[in-house]
């Protein structure tokens, strides 16, 4: 059976969820696409507690399971676009490694990028009843709502980590640190849609979220200067054939 889908989630430091998340995958896709028709790919950004440990030992058990390793710690967006560049299937799904995404949302996205127009790049998640603290989900909707007035993404949650893409397009997309806050927009400049569909929340159950609420809207807004000047320099061709 031909390889359907890669899963890319990034980790840092989550030795208590990272292979229950890769067992979750697991399950679902198997259900969804079958045992030989998805991978998981793991990105360890350096973590200091036994993160890369617990997902060497979980190999044994989850053939479908590949393991990588950054030397240094590098970031979320990094992580995912190693991920990305080292999966094997034309359609990826990325979850965090947290264990707050569900798989079975997941398979669901992959499933609607799968049958839809080729001028869909990609299915969003969007969170629907967030786990969180009051404070957290305050930084999230004041960075969404000023980025979505500026740059009219259509989206409302840029900061979920469920995506499928068209791995041919996120290859096109310009690297930066933190650019997974800004994929609908960076989809768009290459002439493609988003579709977004509501996915659900768990609450963390281990480990810890790696910033503080000011931190995370300060992270949020950094590059959106940068976004709205490529913005302005889009230049669309639309569709191209061959004659």
């Amino acid at each position: 059976m031909a390889l359907i889908v890669s899963a890319v989630a990034p980790v840092y430091n989550e030795e208590g969820a990272c292979v229950q998340v890769a067992q979750e995958i697991a399950q679902a896709f198997t259900e969804a696409f079958g045992a030989d028709g998805f991978e998981i790919v793991m990105v360890d950004d350096c973590s200091t507690d036994a993160t890369l440990a617990r997902l060497q030992a979980a190999k044994a058990d989850l053939p479908q399971l590949r393991v990588l390793h950054h030397a240094r710690n590098a970031g979320k967006s990094r992580a995912m676009r190693t991920g990305v560049f080292a999966a094997r299937a034309d359609l990826i799904v990325t979850l965090d490694g947290d264990g707050q995404n569900p798989a079975v949302d997941a398979a669901r996205l992959v499933q609607k990028l799968s049958v839809a127009l080729p001028e869909v790049g990609m299915v969003a998640g969007q969170r629907r009843n967030r786990q969180d603290t009051a404070s957290k989900k305050w930084a999230s909707r004041t960075a969404n709502a000023i980025r979505k007035s500026l740059l009219k993404d259509g989206s409302d949650d840029t900061g979920c980590g469920l995506k499928a893409l068209r791995r041919e397009v996120f290859l096109r997309l310009p690297y930066f640190d933190q650019m997974h806050r800004y994929l609908p927009t960076l989809v768009a400049h290459q002439g493609f849609s988003t579709l977004f569909e509501p996915v659900d929340d768990r609450p963390r159950a281990t480990g810890q979220s790696k910033y503080t609420n000011l931190g995370r809207l300060a992270v949020a807004l950094t590059d959106l200067p940068g976004v709205l000047w490529l913005n302005s320099r889009q230049r669309n061709c639309g569709p191209v054939s061959e004659i």
